[in-house]
């Protein structure tokens, strides 16, 4: 009898001890990869199958937390072009779990219930862009170029003052107003060619992320967007080698492992010759002197120090050279520019919760123009250069909650205009100072999930900037020694992103952001040009300053594989910056006393319609922008609309997967033409002819459309490559790109006529693509 009851007693012990072992929670961590080549996959989706609102998703190095309670689980890994794996586990302890996921379409085994994760549906931030470089490089090109920013353009909320520009304008923003990093280093000048081409090579990208509001927490110092471009770390499996010859550049990617599965290189170069082709047949004198060309150059390694270690360094360097001699004229101009940045980072893991990265980033953009004859030379060179450290922490203490936490600090050189000109007699310099400058910045962001139907980031930002000596003060005389503090500014700027989820199709997304800027790019022309000139805030140039606040509804097809959003927003902002009314270069007076100050607003709807599964993919975008400024000291008061006001835009983008060797894609856009100021009248004073303009951008060039086809045949032997047709503006539309006036005399008097002056015609292209590799025979 006491054997009877002593059985049952001791089933009973380990049946407590196990219930109390199943409650206690536990952890799985690890990194998602590219099976093929080792890369980490940032934004993979990591979550429950039977819940998938327990779930999380790679940081921006591939790594993942999830915490749960101990069970049996099936856990899936999903990221979008991959196929998803679920891997069975029980967890009764901490586990490592490192994943590899394979490229293409599911596998008909694994069969995944619940939701997409991919879908913005079903992401917490709102106003977040994620465009792959497949995607890039399927879009049509100009020249046989894939270019990032180009494809950015086509998509809702963003586009171009000009045909051809790479420049950015979001949301009503100015160029200078979004933050573009390449792998956390900042690019201040993004375009080749006069802004024809980005500087960013497709090729060397892995993953280009879009934030239209602001960002997060963790970013700061731009109005309208960041923009987050993460190069490629290198294969650490086999050696491969790929690239393309094209019409105008050809390019060249090598990456392999140094240590398989270790560590490993990337080094991705490109560049254009169409001068050195075209330059024998020129037989106009006038063109004869002139030579261009551009290049890339990027890299980057990547080693495993340990399993919770990992050491980065990468470095972009960008040129443009131009070149014009005339022997006739006995004139010459030389003007180089480029960006060159470096990046240092240190990944260290605490633990399975606690994930740590240190950065330290070197960037530098140049301009400088030398021009004149062999008795006069002028001579101007502008510079911005910072040095910078990051330190940010991501802990993961339970699937509802992420902490994310940070510092980061920039010391700012800039050398806004430095001018030099010679003749036989004399030589002048101009007096302006150097500007040197800290800004710091501050952060916590809180992502909490499964509240329900609801989700949120909120963020706090403090973000500070200090003016420092050397420097002599324009209003008091005063000279400040070395890193002596001359003024400040600063400012909390609090980041809002709800998210609530009305069903399984459908969902409500909200943010509100203030963001202050410091470092300011003013300029007179209608694109990003390599001689505007970046200036900081000081005692005279204060911050700008903007709030934001948006409205979205989300809504997925699942039948159709579509994904439909209407994005509200609406946008003010302060300490506008703009060049004064009658503004006149003058090289002995310091820019600081150029400016005028003024205020903004913007606001517009933002729609798209997408479908990034099956055969057939593509989107269709429609935004509607509007955009004003107000000086007190321009136009008496009366607002303006600034040149880069396109209240319509429509992109329509798709893309046909024909068979294994043929794919199709074509877009076609339509947007409002860009404002100009017209001429009022004309009229003669003492003989001389003087204009009279109507109010500052009151006029409009007429609408601007456009389409573009491109045609690829992959061959089934790889040694054949890819050939790819693109023809950029299929039915030849002469899009006026910007208006000139011409005065002429006539009989009564004087008149002015006005041109319009189109830059693209039709263009077909034509480049051969080639990806070749080298796998041992133990891979």
């Amino acid at each position: 009898m006491k054997r009877a009851l002593y059985t049952p007693s001791i089933f009973c012990v380990l049946l407590v001890l196990s219930a109390g072992l199943w409650g206690q929670e536990y952890t799985i961590s690890g990194y998602v990869r590219d099976q093929s080549s080792g890369e980490h996959l940032i934004g993979a989706n990591v979550y429950v199958e039977d819940h998938p609102e327990r779930g999380t998703t790679t940081n921006e190095y591939g790594f993942y937390s999830l915490t749960l309670k101990g069970g049996q689980y099936r856990i899936v890994f999903s990221y979008l072009g991959y196929r998803a794996k679920v891997v069975p586990i029980v967890l009764s302890s901490d586990t490592v779990l490192n994943v590899d996921l394979s490229d293409g379409v599911a596998l008909k085994e694994v069969v995944v219930h619940g939701e997409d994760k991919s879908d913005p549906l079903h992401q917490t931030e709102m106003n977040v862009v994620d465009l792959s470089v497949q995607t890039v490089k399927a879009i049509p090109q100009i020249m046989g170029e894939a270019d990032v920013l180009k494809a950015l353009q086509l998509l809702p909320g963003i586009s171009s003052a000009n045909e051809g520009s790479t420049g950015l304008y979001v949301r009503g923003g100015g160029p200078d107003q979004n933050l573009i990093r390449l792998d956390e280093a900042v690019v201040y000048h993004t375009g080749h060619m006069l802004g024809f081409f980005s500087v960013f090579n497709a090729d060397a990208i892995k993953k280009v992320r879009l934030y239209k509001g602001g960002g997060p927490a963790r970013y700061g110092g731009r109005l309208s967007s960041v923009l987050d471009i993460r190069m490629k770390e290198g294969n650490k499996r086999y050696y491969r080698a790929y690239g393309g010859i094209g019409l105008i550049s050809s390019r060249l990617t090598v990456e392999g492992p140094l240590v398989r599965d270790r560590s490993s290189f990337m080094i991705s170069g490109r560049r254009t010759y169409i001068m050195d082709i075209v330059r024998p047949f020129l037989r106009d004198e006038m063109f004869r002197g002139v030579y261009y060309y551009f290049f890339d150059l990027n890299a980057k390694l990547n080693y495993q120090i340990s399993a919770h270690d990992r050491l980065f360094v990468s470095g972009y360097f960008g040129r443009d050279v131009f070149h014009y001699r005339s022997q006739l004229r006995d004139f010459q101009v030389d003007m180089p520019y480029g960006n060159a940045t470096w990046t240092l980072r240190w990944n260290h893991l605490f633990n399975d919760k606690l994930f740590f990265n240190w950065t330290w980033v070197s960037n530098r953009y140049d301009f400088a123009i030398d021009a004149g004859r062999t008795d006069f030379n002028v001579r101007m060179h502008s510079l911005i250069k910072d040095i910078a450290m990051h330190a940010d922490l991501q802990y993961y203490p339970s699937p509802r909650w992420t902490w994310r936490a940070g510092l980061q600090s920039t010391y700012h050189q800039l050398s806004p205009r430095r001018v030099q000109v010679e003749n036989q007699q004399n030589t002048f310099e101009t007096p302006f100072q150097d500007k040197y400058s800290i800004e710091t910045g501050l952060y916590v962001e809180a992502i909490g999930k499964d509240f329900g139907p609801w989700e949120f980031n909120f963020g706090l930002r403090w973000s500070y900037f200090l003016h420092i000596g050397p420097y002599t003060s324009y209003l008091t005389d005063r000279r400040y020694a070395s890193i002596e503090p001359v003024t400040s500014y600063g400012g909390l700027e609090p980041r809002l992103f709800v998210h609530y989820r009305l069903n399984a199709q459908t969902s409500l997304k909200a943010s509100y952001t203030v963001v202050h800027q410091y470092v300011h790019l003013v300029s007179n022309s209608t694109s990003t040009l390599p001689m505007d000139i970046w200036v900081p805030s000081s005692e005279i140039v204060p911050p700008q300053q903007a709030r934001q606040y948006s409205l979205g509804l989300y809504h997925s097809l699942p039948k159709w594989k579509l994904q439909a959003s209407v994005e509200l927003f609406y946008k003010n902002m302060h300490n506008q910056l703009d060049y004064a009314e009658h503004y006149v270069p003058n090289f002995e007076r310091d820019l600081e006393f150029e400016f005028v100050y003024g205020k903004g607003r913007a606001y517009g709807v933002e729609c798209y319609v997408g479908k990034n599964k099956g055969k057939l993919t593509g989107w269709l975008g429609y935004t509607y922008t509007y955009t004003i400024r107000q000086f007190d000291d321009i136009e008496n008061g009366t607002p303006f609309h600034p040149v880069y006001d396109k209240p319509h835009d429509v992109a329509l983008v798709l893309q046909y997967d024909y068979s294994p060797q043929w794919q199709i894609s074509a877009n076609w856009v339509y947007g409002s033409g860009r404002r100009y100021t017209p001429l009022k009248s004309l009229y003669l004073i003492e003989d001389k002819i003087h204009i009279r303009y109507g109010r500052r951008n009151s006029a409009r060039i007429e609408p601007y459309h456009r389409m573009d086809l491109s045609i690829s045949y992959r061959s089934k032997n790889p040694r054949y490559g890819l050939w790819t047709l693109s023809v950029y503006n299929l039915y030849n539309r002469k899009n006026p790109t910007f208006i000139y006036y011409d005065v002429q005399k006539q009989e009564k008097g004087f008149q002015a006529k006005a041109y319009k002056v189109s830059i693209f015609p039709i263009i077909p292209t034509v480049t051969w693509s080639f990806d070749f590799d080298y796998r041992p025979k133990s891979y």
